[in-house]
């Protein structure tokens, strides 16, 4: 039986650094008031203005491995020393009340939450796998120039790793190359709205 809450998505965006992802998903965000992004676990301090449950679940590192060893998480991983975790009950909490979930997270994130959800028969109904990228390495490199955040030599490692990423474009449903801001919104939009008319999704017509 087809419901509003069969229709909620969970859209993963996934791409290289420095390709969009954060400022696409804050877009849309800005653009679909019932769309909400996961609150991610993390062991990392709160930083000035941040609000346990609202930017992070903020944990220590004995409550962090408990849910890790009780399989809570949808996708979790370690960077520079701070574990950072989705958990499972946080996605589909939110899908069951009729909300779209928006996760912005890498190649590595993106594939683990996909293998978890051939898993799953309510994650995988809801799953949207988007790709986004510049059209050649050549643009990124220049958008991560542009940024200032990082050495020429933290930029190289960064194209490296962005080489492999690009090459699993393919294990993703849609492939988005990203352009400018409005056009990137436009486009994410269609697939959006394409994705809530598919049958399996669909309200039914009345008879």
């Amino acid at each position: 039986m087809s419901d509003a809450k069969s229709s909620s998505l969970l859209i993963v965006i996934s791409g290289p650094s420095g390709g969009g992802k954060t400022t696409l998903c804050e877009q849309l965000l800005a653009a679909n008031p019932s769309m909400m992004r996961a609150v991610t676990c993390t062991t990392r301090a709160p930083r000035k203005g941040e609000k346990d449950g609202v930017d992070y679940y903020f944990l220590d590192a004995a409550s962090f491995l408990k849910r890790v060893q009780a399989g809570n998480f949808l996708e979790h991983a370690t960077v520079f020393g701070n574990s950072y975790g989705i958990l499972k009950s946080e996605i589909v909490g939110k899908l069951r009340q009729g909300r779209d979930v928006l996760l912005n997270v890498d190649v590595q994130g993106a594939a683990t939450i996909r293998q978890r959800a051939e898993e799953d028969v309510e994650l995988k109904q809801s799953l949207v796998q988007v790709f986004l990228t510049p059209s050649s390495l050549e643009i990124l490199e220049r958008r991560l120039k542009k940024r200032g955040t990082d050495s020429a030599a933290a930029i190289q490692k960064r194209l490296s790793v962005a080489r492999q990423e690009i090459a699993q474009w393919k294990n993703f449903d849609y492939l988005l190359i990203s352009t400018s801001v409005l056009e990137d919104l436009r486009r994410m939009q269609g697939i959006l709205e394409s994705e809530k008319m598919r049958v399996s999704r669909a309200q039914p017509p009345e008879t």
